[in-house]
């Protein structure tokens, strides 16, 4: 198993619905590991759907092995996709206008003639713009191929992909108490790992952990050429697709990544 370091740049401007206020329409800074891993291998190693059924359409089932679009199929193949980190970011807000739906429109008391008004429907999106620059780490065996360039959010916006591997001997396991500076999906932590503090990050479908205190196993990972690092915690069962199975190495034990910065990352 590899431990790759992945720095992803925005190409296009990247618009999901993190929060609704009134007409306007918010992205969150953060990029959602479930959403990465379906940009990075659906069609390689996640099959991808040509129709769904519609009770499944309306009620996505991303871990359960009923759903043709399962992560389980990562866990089988030994990937898991961290949580993105904002190194670099900005946004722009732009304003879109499409015409009205039947279920959809202003009361037709409203304005002169009733109903043969024509109301359109507008809002303002808030986007993440193009430029914005981000860190994450994939763990995957050396034979998976990790594409140069996805797409990602509502406009499938391009984004490219670097990635590089970490050196073994960069990577130490440690056990104690630690701050992880990086994004976490708190439902792929390891259930030997205790969570002490945290902030949340609200999103769908499941919310993210973020300047995360922990206690329990993890890997200690330094890079001299990296200006700065971050932490992340791995996971847990083989109901989980953050479980890595590879008999004989360290890989197959239950570990929290956690990568070394005397500065922001520190071991209590």
């Amino acid at each position: 198993m590899v431990l790759y370091l992945c720095n992803l740049t925005l190409h296009d401007n990247v618009f999901f619905a993190s929060r609704e206020m009134g007409r306007l329409y918010e992205t969150e800074k953060y990029l959602h590991n479930w959403a990465l891993s379906f940009a990075l291998f659906e069609g390689s190693y996640i099959p991808k759907a040509y129709c769904l059924d519609e009770q499944m359409a309306e009620r996505p089932g991303y871990l359960e092995a009923d759903y043709d679009r399962n992560l389980l199929s990562l866990n089988r193949a030994g990937i898991y996709v961290f949580p993105a980190l904002p190194v670099h970011w900005s946004y722009q807000i732009s304003t879109f206008k499409s015409s009205p739906s039947a279920y959809h429109d202003q009361p037709r008391k409203l304005g002169f003639g009733g109903n043969n008004r024509n109301y359109p429907s507008y809002g303002r999106v808030k986007e993440l713009a193009v430029g914005s620059q981000y860190q994450t780490y994939i763990t995957a065996p050396k034979t998976v191929q990790i594409p140069r360039w996805i797409r990602l959010g509502k406009w499938a916006s391009k984004i490219k992909v670097d990635a590089k591997p970490i050196l073994e001997t960069n990577i130490k396991s440690r056990t104690g108490e630690f701050v992880c500076e990086h994004p976490l999906n708190p439902i792929d932590l390891p259930g030997s790992t205790r969570l002490l503090l945290y902030n949340r990050i609200v999103m769908t479908p499941v919310s993210l952990l973020s300047q995360a205190q922990l206690s329990g196993d993890y890997w200690e990972i330094s890079q001299p050429e990296v200006a700065g690092s971050t932490e992340l915690p791995l996971q847990k069962d083989s109901a989980r697709p953050s479980l890595l199975t590879e008999g004989g190495s360290v890989w197959s034990q239950q570990y929290c990544y956690h990568t070394l910065n005397p500065q922001l990352c520190k071991p209590w």
